[in-house]
């Protein structure tokens, strides 16, 4: 009985993996081999799907776009969550709660209810087709997410240590960085990964706000996928550089995620 348990993640997570190696194995085949019968490996394997996305300047800039927004977003949205959070956490005012609970209405939110909005918003202001209107977009959605789990993270936190750094002569600002962001930095790593996952993927908004100079790779593929509907192994390997950031995001950071999903409010 222990083993058959014991075999049993081995088996989710091959489960899992089924897919992704699907997506692989479609990027470095031919279109011949696709249209052909189905094979669960390739028979002549080829890279020149991911030459051409990568010297292909569209494509190319079109990952260097998505992951500058996505990286503004990120540090925004933490820059504003961990003040908002910390006052959750440490004081009480009028309707405090309400207000709390009531930012999950907002992550709620479908990108759709927004769009016109935000069109109407950033064409005024002049900020259509740039990155920094994507990544306030994104905001609307990441910040909720991030207070709710930073707030988690900084309620563990006794009081009586801001009390000691306050008597230990820290002002409130050297407290914040010196004492406070050092203990919660677990929570900072998770609410970062939660945030870049979101606007990673998000693909309406950052499609409605951008036309050529700040075109995210999903727009590109998006717009390939209706003219070269039959390209499927370009859209695979441009699938699988999308990835890449995604992955190397968690290997580097993960220490301080391991220890973030083992503590603190994650929703």
């Amino acid at each position: 009985m222990t083993s058959r348990f014991s075999f049993a993640p081995l088996v989710f997570v091959v489960f899992l993996m089924v897919p992704i190696y699907w997506l692989f194995i479609m990027s470095v085949k031919s279109i011949g081999e696709i249209s052909g019968a189905v094979t669960f490996y390739p028979h002549a394997p080829t890279v020149e799907n991911f030459r051409f996305i990568l010297n292909d300047p569209s494509w190319f800039y079109g990952y260097v776009n998505a992951t500058i927004y996505v990286l503004m977003n990120v540090v925004i949205s933490i820059v504003v969550a961990v003040p908002a959070a910390y006052g959750f956490s440490r004081y009480r005012f009028f309707g405090d709660r309400t207000l709390f609970f009531g930012l999950l209405g907002f992550r709620m939110m479908a990108p759709a209810v927004l769009f016109v909005p935000f069109v109407q918003i950033f064409s005024g202001l002049g900020l259509i087709d740039t990155h920094i209107a994507v990544a306030i977009a994104h905001c609307f959605f990441n910040v909720p997410l991030a207070i709710w789990i930073l707030e988690g993270f900084i309620s563990a936190i006794p009081r009586e240590m801001d009390d000691s750094a306050k008597l230990d002569g820290y002002g409130f600002g050297r407290f914040f960085v010196r004492i406070l962001l050092p203990q919660i930095a677990p929570g900072i790593a998770v609410t970062a990964f939660f945030c870049f996952m979101f606007s990673w993927t998000e693909t309406l908004l950052a499609n409605a706000l951008t036309v050529v100079q700040a075109k995210p790779i999903n727009g590109i593929m998006s717009r390939a996928g209706s003219v070269l509907a039959a390209d499927i192994p370009l859209l695979a390997a441009a699938s699988v550089i999308g990835l890449v950031p995604g992955i190397m995001l968690i290997v580097f950071m993960k220490k301080h995620l391991a220890r973030g999903f083992s503590m603190g409010r994650v929703v």
